[in-house]
């Protein structure tokens, strides 16, 4: 998968749930994790992230909006629930993105929001845990930019073979397709 991406939340205060972020955005790949005006306790954030993700993954804390930094052409995409926000299963994730939470109980706020490029809402009937919403978020990106082959039409069908790739574009082979 070409690209990077980040993962990360403004104004988490359990730390347990920023453990838990941490360790999906391990286990999918990102690049760093991030909080903005955050607060968290050492001792729980390493109950919850059981893979060690700080020392394969660097964690920046941002103390306000003002001090976040991104690496330039890096997409903010804020995830937040509301009426103008693109659903996720309709979304296409940028390249290079980092990906932003809100706290528990609460919304992006409004500056945070103003900073966004683009803003996502998981089509669900209310908000999810923020450690939760992360890990969807992270698994639609994989889904869509890794090199997965398209799903069969009925849950009984064949799947098709991993796309080959030519000069970096890949290229779709059918299952039972033979090379000549």
């Amino acid at each position: 998968m070409r690209g990077y991406f980040a993962m990360g939340a403004e104004g988490i205060s359990k730390s347990r749930n920023l453990g838990n972020l941490m360790r999906s955005a391990h286990a999918f790949g990102a690049s760093w994790v991030f909080t903005v005006d955050a607060m968290h306790e050492e001792k729980e954030l390493r109950q919850a992230d059981t893979s060690g993700t700080e020392g394969s993954v660097p964690l920046y804390n941002f103390d306000n909006l003002d001090a976040m930094m991104l690496p330039k052409g890096c997409a903010l995409v804020g995830i937040e629930l509301t009426d103008d926000a693109i659903e996720l299963p309709s979304f296409r994730h940028p390249r290079r993105a980092a990906y932003v939470l809100g706290p528990e109980r609460a919304s992006l706020s409004a500056p945070m929001v103003e900073r966004c490029d683009l803003i996502v809402k998981i089509p669900t009937k209310f908000c999810v845990n923020v450690a939760i919403a992360g890990a969807i978020v992270m698994y639609d990106r994989v889904k869509q930019l890794g090199n997965f082959p398209a799903p069969p039409v009925s849950p009984y069908g064949k799947v098709d073979a991993a796309p080959e790739h030519i000069h970096g574009q890949p290229v779709l082979r059918r299952a039972g397709w033979k090379k000549k």
